[in-house]
């Protein structure tokens, strides 16, 4: 973690005003409500907004579920997000994800773990991160494996979770219970 202490401080759930239910207020994990969105309350009207486009890559995207983590996890791990990487191992795993992958994962593209896809799905989130574009070569392996619409959801889906981890890190989003901090992360 990035902070030992929340720069801005999560709303507790019970003290919500109907906006801030109305726009993060169906964020329920394992019947309770999580800091990232107990510090979204603070600003309704951006939740309200932002959480279109999230509940898009989260639920609507023409990926699967485990190219998706694969590209939120790499992000996470780049953006050295303590926050993001522990919740989507575990949603990693709900979407049939191992142990052995996490730490390939850290890895990188080279790592000889990789199917084809998922390797391009990993360089490709790297050079996003690094470089806000994807090579030529990267590219045309994409187009091998998927179709327009999956690669621009992979476009913003590594685009979304740099976004995250980014306001996750500097807002200091603390971690829930339950969750652990990877110890490769400790600053």
């Amino acid at each position: 973690m990035r902070m030992k202490t929340p720069r801005v401080h999560p709303v507790p759930f019970e003290e919500w005003n109907d906006a801030q239910k109305k726009a993060v207020g169906a964020t329920e994990s394992g019947g309770r409500v999580l800091n990232i969105f107990k510090t979204l309350a603070n600003h309704a009207g951006l939740a309200k907004r932002w959480m279109v486009f999230a509940n898009h890559i989260m639920g609507k995207s023409e990926i699967t579920l485990r190219d998706r983590e694969i590209v939120i996890l790499r992000m996470g791990w780049l953006c050295k997000s303590g926050y993001e990487w522990g919740q989507h191992v575990v949603i990693g795993k709900e979407c049939g994800m191992t142990d052995e992958d996490m730490a390939f994962l850290k890895e990188g593209a080279e790592a000889a773990h990789w199917k084809e896809n998922e390797a391009l799905l990993i360089k490709a989130t790297d050079e996003l991160h690094g470089d806000a574009f994807i090579s030529n070569e990267t590219w045309k392996g994409l187009c091998e494996h998927y179709n327009t619409q999956q690669i621009m959801d992979i476009v913003f889906t590594a685009g979304q979770y740099n976004l995250v981890s980014m306001a996750l890190n500097t807002l200091g989003v603390q971690l829930d219970e339950g969750m652990t901090l990877d110890p490769d992360l400790v600053r």
